[in-house]
């Protein structure tokens, strides 16, 4: 690497480290506070609230707020969850407080209806309920900007109890919630129009509830065309009997998702020009490196699928160095079997001569010792070629386990290049035209050559066999053909051929031959076109092939 390409990369590091702090700096920090009341314990259950909160609570973490959520509340505890939520405020840019449940109005002030509540006294109104505005008090001194929606305008039976209690001054209590003022920098949201009553719905959600979410994360819309969209969306399900209204003194433009800026931020580039600098590596620890600094950044997903594709393929070129080392064991042992096979033939074949000759003699002594050392040798040749036969077969099991792990490992590989290109093709589609510099930065994947794959097709084995002194039932050459095919390493047949190559082109298989009772071993070497190689079978014949690749 170049002096001048380091300098640029640290230099490209130091950049992405500095925007790093500032930008964890200046990240948008949104607090909400979300409270759904459904099991009243002294008056009909509402249906929809705890459900209503548990939807918004949901779609509020996925727009990156930290939630406070509750349902069936008590007094205490909505205390207790109000406070919480009131001090993590502090240094809020953007606060938002939704609730669903039971309210009412008196005497101009709006209260919320905790699950405990009785509001069989006058007393009720001080110690049993919630001021909302205690709440926006709170949301006003602690944050920035600051959005009230309120679901809480339903037909309220505790209403009649309080009005009981109080006497001559039941007239204080008003139908619905009461108008509520914004202070600077917020918005109060209600489910329907100052002293009207809202529907709790009959699906999962309340139509207020079920608008707002349909639409609160719609991308680049400010809070104003979002509530529009709600309003329309809720009179047409109620057949306009439920008219949503807010009050709005934000000072500035609210997005719960902002929209895409036209020109890219310098986080932005500096995170384009990292992705180009180790998206064409093959090395899936260098893409590493990307997704260390941004796990979640625009080309997160496809250095993801890269990472694993070239780890895959590094696991298959590992595989094969194994199964072809594993195949060389397999020669070489499967070699010294016919070397003990020859030299005991060659020390039989003595040892019968020498035999022969002291007959001939007649020698009975020497007879005898011929016949002892026959006896001890071929001992001791049956016990070396019996080790040499165990381990040829060892080695031949070890061989066809490294070729299975090679084959799986082609196929997760495979696998994983597909998914890369997957995730390339939807990115690609994702990406406008109009977007060039993103279009350039979508890498074309490299596949390693399987160079076993190489050898795929239907391949003619011509055979030449010749006749030695060891070639036991027959007495002529001969000469024949057949058929093998290769795919993907392994030799197969309708003949019961079974046997694999590697990928340095080293083959190696066996036939059965059902007539003569015999299985007769091929080991040879291919190129991509044409092979050649010996054979050898169980009767001691043996003889050359040529391949030829046919399609």
């Amino acid at each position: 690497m170049s002096r001048g390409l380091v300098f640029f990369k640290l230099f490209l590091a130091v950049i992405v480290l500095t925007l790093g702090v500032s930008s964890g700096a200046f990240a948008q920090k949104r607090v909400a506070l979300v409270i759904g009341n459904s099991a009243y314990r002294h008056t009909s259950p509402l249906a929809n609230p705890k459900n209503d909160a548990a939807d918004v609570s949901a779609a509020l973490k996925e727009l990156g707020f930290e939630v406070f959520h509750g349902t069936d509340l008590s007094k205490a505890a909505m205390e207790r969850t109000i406070h919480s939520f009131a001090v993590a405020l502090a240094g809020a840019q953007l606060a938002t407080f939704f609730y669903a449940g039971h309210g009412l109005q008196v005497g101009g002030s709006n209260y919320l209806v905790p699950v405990d509540a009785k509001l069989e006294s006058a007393v009720s109104l001080d110690f049993e309920m919630i001021r909302l505005d205690i709440i926006q008090r709170a949301m006003e001194r602690g944050a920035t900007t600051n959005i009230v929606f309120l679901d809480a305008c339903r037909d309220n039976p505790l209403a009649r109890n309080l009005a009981r209690a109080l006497g001559t001054r039941s007239a204080t209590i008003g139908r619905g919630l009461a108008p509520v003022e914004s202070g600077e920098g917020t918005l109060i949201s209600f489910s329907t129009q100052p002293g009207n009553v809202a529907l709790d719905g009959t699906g999962r959600n309340s139509p207020y509830a079920a608008a707002l979410l349909k639409h609160i994360a719609s991308p680049g819309q400010d809070l104003p065309t979002i509530l529009i969209n709600v309003r329309n969306d809720v009179m047409e399900a109620t057949s306009r009997r439920q008219v949503p209204w807010e009050h709005s003194a934000l000072t500035a433009r609210v997005y719960f998702t902002p929209p895409k800026p036209t020109q890219p931020t310098m986080e932005q580039q500096i995170e384009l020009t990292f992705w180009l600098s180790v998206k064409d590596s093959t090395n899936p620890a260098v893409l590493g490196t990307y997704l260390e600094r941004y796990p979640k950044g625009e080309f997160a997903l496809i250095a993801h699928a890269l990472v694993k594709h070239y780890d895959q393929q590094g696991q298959v070129e590992q595989a094969r160095r194994v199964e072809a080392e594993k195949r060389r064991e397999e020669e070489r042992k499967a070699a010294e079997v016919r070397r003990l096979e020859e030299e005991r033939r060659k020390r039989e074949i003595a040892l019968a001569q020498e035999r022969k000759r002291a007959q001939d003699a007649k020698k009975a002594d020497e007879i005898k010792r011929v016949e002892a050392a026959r006896a001890s040798e071929a001992q001791a040749r049956d016990e070396a070629l019996k080790q040499a036969q165990r381990e040829a077969e060892e080695a031949k099991n070890a061989a066809k386990k490294a070729e299975a792990q090679r084959v799986a490992s082609a196929k997760a590989s495979e696998e994983a290049a597909k998914a890369a290109e997957a995730a390339l093709t939807s990115k690609r589609d994702a990406v406008r035209a109009s977007e060039p510099a993103k279009m350039a930065a979508l890498p074309k994947i490299e596949k390693i050559p399987d160079a076993v794959t190489s050898f795929d097709g239907t391949w003619q084995i011509n055979w030449h066999l010749t006749i030695t002194p060891k070639c036991r039932g027959r007495k002529s050459g001969g000469v024949g053909r057949y058929q093998v095919k290769i795919a993907r390493g392994a030799i197969t047949s309708d003949q019961k051929h079974t046997g694999s190559i590697v990928s340095s082109g080293r083959g190696r298989w066996t036939r059965l031959q059902e007539t003569r009772g015999e299985t007769v071993t091929y080991t040879g070497t291919f190129t991509t076109k044409a092979g050649s190689g010996r054979f050898h079978n169980t009767d001691g014949c043996s003889g050359t092939f040529e391949a030829q690749l046919v399609k």
